[in-house]
This record gives C-alpha cells, structure tokens and sequence, in this order.
C-alpha cells in the first residue's frame, strides 16, 4: 500500500526496464475496472483516458512510454483506490490511500474530514490504531440507515468523545487527550471504494517560552507518539531551529 498526501504526484512503477515491439500494457482503476492508460506497441498506441469517471483524472495523467510507469498528478480523496498494471507476463496491484497528518492541543476538538458530500456507499468505517492497539470506532450502515459510534472500546478511551456526521461521515474528536494520539482510518466500501489516512498527534499546552522555544516544543510535541503501524510506514523529518 502507498501513502499519498493530497495534492502530491505518485509514480506507479510498471517493473519493466524497456518495451518491447509486442507488447501490450494496460493500467486499470478498481472503479468499475475502468482502463485508464494503455500502451499498445502493434497498433502504435500510446494513450491515457483521463475523461474517464467524468473526467475523475482529467489532466493528472503521465504515461512513460519507456517503461510504461504510470503517474498520477495532484492526488484527491477520489483517486484512492486499487490500480492494476496488466502486461503479457505479469499482472500488480498497486493500493493507494489518502495520508494526512493532523497535530492538536490536548483539549481541543479536531474533525477528520471525509471529504464526502453525501452518503451514497453501502459502507463506512472509522478504525482507530496505535502500535498494537485497533478497534472500529464508527461507522454507517448505508442500506440499513445505521449510524454508531463505539466510544466504548479499548476500555472507553473515546467515551463521549466521538461525534460521526452521517451526511458526511467525518469523524469529530472532543476534549481530545495523549492517548489518542494514532492512526484513524476511513474506509469507504461500495462504488468508490477508498481509504484515507490520518495521523494524529496531540501535544500539551506551551508555557512560559519565548517565540523560537515555543515552536521548537510544538514540533516536538507533535511528533511524539507517532510511529510505524499496522499498513503504513511514513518517515517525520524535523529540523533544528538555529
């Protein structure tokens, strides 16, 4: 799986060092199974189709027409999701999700946005995870009308803290502590299947600092607890300040 922040261009590498003169390389999106670039080196067809799902990757496309490596421009919400490659000797599937990372002052309140409008998925689920720790925190049964919250799990650390929008299905944190310091990950099943990302660090309050020490304890604050889990591995680069 490949993390990506919105806005960011992400190349999908085809595993090929060269083209032949009869090859035939296809990249699908799981949307449909939609073809969205081919390279047809018999029919000398080099394309991408990005008018495809109303225009969904409208000029975000590059295709390497030496290698036949796929890249995706100014990436959204909506362009998570499953991607294939198909060649004649080998087919790879590529999953890429949404990334953000989000830092908070302890009592505040932060919504995860969806990035949704409106509910037109069969599922939706919020999942918290943090080292070894994971549990469904919300979700929304679209075909039975159902929306929960388990602010009970992981021995109610989120007990009434969590509020779930269920016309958008972002996520809201209130009077947010240490411990919730993690990963949530939103996973939308049905049509636009996609997963989106984020982590959250919650720092304490700054006092009695002057300007350039209290930045410097904010990032530092803000990259405490975060670390390698589960389906995701990020680097944090900070620098000093002089």
């Amino acid at each position: 799986m490949k993390l990506v922040s919105v806005g960011d261009s992400v190349t999908l590498n085809s595993n090929l060092t060269e083209i032949h003169d009869d090859d035939l390389i296809q990249w699908w999106f799981s949307v449909g199974s939609t073809l969205i670039a081919e390279i047809n080196v018999t029919a000398d067809r080099f394309s991408v189709y990005d008018d495809v799902l109303d225009g969904r990757f409208r000029d975000r496309l590059k295709l390497d027409k030496q290698t036949g490596s796929l890249t995706i421009t100014n990436f959204t919400t909506e362009h998570a999701g499953v991607y294939t490659v198909e060649t004649k000797n080998m087919t790879i599937f590529f999953f890429l999700a949404v990334y953000d990372e989000i830092s908070v002052k302890k009592g505040d309140s932060v919504t995860l946005n969806s990035d949704l409008t409106g509910i037109d998925y069969n599922r939706i689920l919020w999942t918290y995870l943090y080292m070894s720790e994971k549990a469904i925190i919300a979700g929304i049964n679209k075909p039975y009308n159902i929306v929960t919250v388990f602010d009970n799990v992981l021995d109610g650390r989120f007990r009434d803290r969590l509020k779930l929008d269920n016309q958008t299905a972002s996520l809201t944190i209130t009077n947010i502590r240490t411990e919730h310091t993690g990963d949530y990950e939103l996973l939308i099943i049905g049509a636009k299947q996609s997963l989106k990302v984020f982590s959250v660090s919650v720092y304490d309050s700054v006092h009695c600092c002057g300007s350039t020490e209290a930045v410097i304890r904010l990032v530092l604050s803000a990259l405490v607890g975060v670390a390698t889990v589960i389906l995701l591995v990020y680097d944090i680069r900070s620098r000093r300040a002089e």
